[in-house]
């Protein structure tokens, strides 16, 4: 496989978690496992480097065996941050994103947002049939200049940014369940629930 070719991925593990008492969501055990470690398992098998993006507990992160990032920003820019970081450390001109908080996705889901670059976009990020999911994305490094000026102007808002590009919505339409996502230890307990209920 030619460089051009090959894939970096990065699992954003940076937020606060606010709203999960302040705990570092992608160690959070869920079904037994650090719910970080679903989101590993559905990049690996689709890229040629592992990246984790996070502020907090990185010697934790390490642990896992993949070079860990932060934002290098003061504060908490959210996500947005945690791409450029990642596309400045990125070995590849492909990088693939997924959160650490959504264990139900796969690596068969993260191919179709391949697949959406390998139609021409310059950014596939998923959507579920209702709702834009843009922490799930793949896009090419070469945006990095835009996405770090977006960022310096102040701005955040993730979707803002993805509609100056180049994009294009992978389908999700038939699997709207798998971005189920755990901001709160309630969300956690119910979804363990669900899962043992099926």
């Amino acid at each position: 496989m030619s460089e051009q070719n090959k894939i970096s991925g990065v699992v954003l593990a940076g937020g606060q978690a606010r709203r999960m008492q302040r705990q570092d969501k992608g160690l959070v055990l869920f079904k037994g496992r650090p719910l970080v470690s679903y989101a590993l398992a559905a990049l690996k098998p689709l890229v040629d480097e592992v990246l984790i993006s996070a502020n907090r507990n990185q010697d934790s992160y390490g642990r896992f065996g993949h070079q860990v990032i932060g934002d290098n920003r003061v504060g908490f820019d959210g996500p947005l941050a945690g791409v450029l970081a990642a596309m400045r450390s990125a070995r590849y001109p492909l990088l693939l994103v997924t959160p650490c908080d959504t264990p139900l996705v796969n690596a068969l889901h993260l191919q179709r947002l391949l697949s959406g670059l390998a139609a021409g976009a310059d950014v596939a990020a998923a959507f579920d049939g209702q709702r834009l999911h843009p922490v799930f994305m793949a896009l090419k490094c070469s945006l990095q200049p835009s996405l770090r000026d977006y960022l310096q102007s102040g701005e955040r808002k993730l979707q803002v940014w993805l509609r100056q590009q180049n994009w294009l919505q992978a389908d999700f339409s038939d699997a709207p369940e798998i971005f189920a996502n755990i901001n709160t230890l309630s969300d956690l307990a119910a979804l363990e629930q669900a899962r043992q209920d099926e």
